[in-house]
């Protein structure tokens, strides 16, 4: 009887030992899904990004065409949006001229063509003989002050006589059209002159 009483009190003890070893004290560690360039899981190989600092992985540490500081292209990438946008140097050289053409600018409440606007004149006509094929659409552009209705009338003039001046340097009107903007569509938002003067604009569109 002793015996047998002593058989029940080691197996008790022997299932008890079997059952804390088996259970373990430690956490388990989890590991994450692969992660491919789908955003699926376990589709294939995994894509490398390099870690931020203090480890992981942040925003600012994948990689994105471009650069927001690299006034040297023509368009930055905005990390939020994943957009292409023109960079402020670009909108100054080309304003929303075709690259290879450059904006003519014009004083206030004027729609004549300017004597330091004769170089440029004379490149876009250069520029767009070597395009036999080409059409252009010459935007006139204004600032934002007047009527909405009286600048839209000096858009069309400033449009109209940058036409007649490509025209007069040998180019076929048949090949030019305008398109009077306005006040419309600015580049520039500021509420300064270095705005209002880079508004009041004409630009060159290669269709």
């Amino acid at each position: 009887m002793k015996t047998k009483s002593t058989t029940l009190l080691l197996t008790a003890i022997t299932g008890s030992l079997i059952l804390l070893l088996g259970s373990g004290c430690g956490k388990k560690t989890v590991m994450p899904p692969e992660t491919t360039m789908d955003g699926g899981a376990d589709a294939g190989t995994p894509i490398s990004y390099p870690a931020a600092e203090g480890g992981g992985y942040s925003e600012e540490s994948l990689p994105i065409e471009g650069s927001l500081d690299d006034t040297s292209t023509a368009t930055s990438v905005t990390a939020a949006e994943g957009m292409a946008e023109p960079t402020e140097e670009y909108k100054k050289l080309y304003g929303r001229s075709t690259r290879g053409l450059s904006p003519i600018y014009f004083n206030f409440d004027q729609a004549t063509i300017r004597p330091d606007m004769v170089a440029k004149m004379e490149s876009n006509s250069e520029y767009i003989r070597q395009i036999p094929n080409a059409y252009v659409v010459i935007e006139g552009n204004t600032d934002d002050r007047g009527t909405n209705e009286y600048n839209i009338a000096l858009a069309e003039r400033r449009a109209q006589n940058t036409k007649q001046y490509l025209v007069d340097l040998g180019t076929d009107p048949a090949r030019v059209r305008t398109v009077s903007y306005g006040e419309e569509k600015p580049l520039f938002f500021g509420q300064d002159e270095i705005s209002y003067s880079q508004n009041r604009r004409a630009d060159f569109i290669i269709e």
